[in-house]
């Protein structure tokens, strides 16, 4: 049982409050807007590129526009390019992105309006060693690290600079491994050892971040520090995102898992959404997840959750909700995906294609793709034909009962209906249910021995009501398989595609829900898509290769968008494997996190293969790298051809 300690309320919106951090003209926490930002591809020797793709971003909404600083003169070039900036009439502020070079960091320091360093790299050694450490000889080690980082400190502090401590569940430092693993909390305390020398020094001008590819990784170190954060007093501003989140419908389901699974909480004061694509591309992203919590503090009340009360659930370790098993629902099975055809006029075997079906007319079978959904809810409409032998269909209760045929055929009633009723399937029973309902079900009832509750929520709170819905469940030992169901009406693909992950992924990041279900305007196909997409970015069900991608700097070595095409086009067809796709070694083995396999630019047109952490092969020409790494995947079986 956990107590409540990482947001003001689990059932009414509120903005966690922080305090405010000035950046340049544009401060953030306190009562501040949530702020976007993102981060230039451009050679940043390259001051007009890098001034011009600056602009695009200002004007796509971009509020803080971070730059790397690899090496000296890349930091002395930022003076170039903002006064280039400032001469056009753009005074966004500039953030220097620093990683191993301390003196780039307090060059940059006296130029920008904020810097980046990542604790992991910016004065420790990563080799992938395990390091054994008495408590004497880790507080040397702090001690080195003290004299390394005070005098950007001193630095910041003079000139009025802001600092982003940025930590990465991917680069977090042997010594930090050695001594808390590969953890969340790794990440934090990692943050923490940083924060204790600023403070130390009288410097508070301080935001921090906790990124990692896996949005699970990610939202339990946030809620981590913010409940470290609460013990020892401090309140400093959140910058939020998911790191390598990779490109297209992928990139905008993980980071909308991620980010927006935080949002829902009220935490963050800063975005930025790590696309593998133009920065540009990533502002109408962010600004899509954040604005939708606008206007959220009018939503329908949700029954309290005492701050001093237990949770029946960890919101910093994952557990998936046992539930019992109900024919292929819940217990051990994998999240079912169901798709509603009760809006379709005529349902035909070709009208499941969009679903992953596809009848083959000549040779009279059913091909099913990896992303098939498992149930269809038809509503009143009649099936008249042969369905494949793995899907099932889901009708009305009236319409069910009238069926002369019930072989895979399931009812759907309402909460009233249930309990009045004396026709139920003794296979598999789905019962609409709200809230309000689950706090009326006795938990001695024998009729949901067979029932799958289809949980559904019109608050605008939704997210939050379903969650709390779930605790009820848990509270009363109440555990029938649960459908996470949520309407959405009137939105354009990409707006449904944002929320949808926003809300069913933050349910199963804290290991609620054994399937998903969704009803809008949206083509089906998209539909499916995105509710595996969700399944695959909260790690719940995996049906295709994952890429974990960066979003390209001024440091990547080879063109990532292009290569990531090339790499997707090859390789998507290897169902659960994982492949890290870095621009550069910053971005490298640490980052790539738990990726199976790695394709790390390691010099202009060098491109060096890692399987795990370990480096397979260095220093390939990158026309040949993606024929090496099918080579490398092949070569630990675990490649498969491609079938058409």
């Amino acid at each position: 049982m956990e107590s409540q300690l990482y947001c003001n309320s689990l059932t009414k919106y509120s903005r966690y409050k922080t305090r405010v951090v000035n950046i340049g003209d544009v401060p953030v926490g306190g009562d501040n807007p949530i702020r976007l930002q993102s981060m230039t591809t451009t050679d940043t020797m390259d001051t007009i590129a890098t001034v011009e793709q600056s602009i695009r971003m200002i004007d796509a909404g971009c509020e803080y526009v971070r730059i790397t600083a690899p090496s000296l003169k890349e930091a002395q070039n930022l003076q170039n390019i903002k006064d280039e900036l400032r001469k056009r009439g753009y005074k966004a502020p500039l953030i220097a992105d620093i990683h191993f070079t301390p003196n780039a960091a307090e060059l940059a320091a006296r130029i920008v309006e904020k810097v980046r360093v990542n604790p992991g790299n910016y004065a420790d050694k990563k080799k992938f060693e395990t390091l054994e450490y008495t408590d004497a000889t880790y507080i040397d080690e702090l001690d080195r690290i003290r004299a390394r980082f005070t005098p950007l400190v001193k630095i910041c502090k003079e000139y009025g600079t802001a600092m982003r401590i940025g930590t990465n569940h991917g680069s977090l430092s042997d010594r930090i491994l050695s001594r808390y693993g590969d953890t969340p909390l790794g990440m934090v305390e990692s943050a923490l050892e940083f924060l204790r020398i600023c403070e130390d020094n009288n410097y508070y001008n301080i935001v921090l971040s906790m990124k990692a590819s896996n949005p699970q990784v990610m939202v339990q170190a946030y809620r981590l520090l913010i409940k470290k954060m609460q013990e020892l007093n401090m309140n400093y501003p959140l910058h939020l995102g998911v790191t390598e989140a990779g490109e297209g419908e992928d990139g905008r389901i993980k980071s909308a898992a991620g980010i927006g699974t935080l949002l829902e909480d009220g935490i963050g004061d800063t975005v930025r959404v790590s696309l593998t694509e133009d920065p540009e591309f990533e502002i109408p992203v962010a600004k899509a997840l954040v604005e939708r919590y606008s206007k959220r503090n009018s939503h329908q009340e949700i029954p309290e959750i005492s701050s001093s009360s237990k949770l029946p659930y960890s919101p910093y370790d994952y557990q998936r909700r046992v539930s019992k098993e109900v024919l292929n629902i819940g217990g051990h099975n994998v999240p079912k995906v169901i798709a509603d055809y009760s809006k379709v006029q005529k349902i035909t075997a070709a009208s499941f294609f969009p679903v992953g079906y596809n009848y083959s007319v000549p040779n009279d079978k059913w091909n099913l793709s990896d992303q098939a959904c498992d149930y269809i809810f038809t509503g009143n409409n009649i099936v008249d034909f042969q369905i494949p032998g793995t899907l099932g269909l889901i009708y009305n209760s009236e319409t069910w009962n009238a069926l002369s045929d019930k072989t895979r055929s399931y009812p759907l009633f309402t909460y009233s209906e249930f309990i009045k009723t004396n026709v139920r399937s003794e296979i598999l029973n789905f019962v609409s249910l709200d809230i309000n309902d689950i706090f009326n079900i006795s938990p001695s009832s024998a009729l949901f021995n067979n029932c799958v509750i289809i949980l559904e929520t019109s608050n605008q709170h939704g997210m939050a009501e379903q969650r709390r819905a779930f605790i009820e469940l848990m509270n009363r030992k109440l555990d029938m398989p649960v459908i996470i169901k949520r309407n959405y009406k009137e939105l354009d693909e990409e707006t449904f595609q944002l929320h949808v992950s926003t809300d069913m992924a933050a349910l199963f990041l804290d290991g609620f829900g054994d399937g998903v279900w969704t009803e809008t305007n949206i083509p089906l196909k998209a539909v499916n898509s995105t509710l595996f997409g969700i399944l695959q970015a909260t790690r719940t069900r995996i049906s295709k290769t994952e890429y974990i991608s960066c979003p390209s700097c001024g440091r990547t070595l080879f063109d990532l968008q292009e290569t990531t095409a090339k790499i997707r086009a090859r390789t998507d067809h290897l169902k659960g494997i994982k492949i890290g796709i870095m621009g550069c070694i910053v971005n490298g083995p640490g980052e790539m996190a738990d990726a199976d396999y790695g394709y790390v630019g390691t010099g202009i047109g060098k491109i060096t293969l890692y399987k795990g952490r370990e480096v397979v092969e260095r220093n390939i020409s990158s026309e040949k790298a993606v024929d090496a790494l099918i080579e490398l995947i092949k070569k630990h079986g675990d490649w498969i051809e491609k079938t058409m």
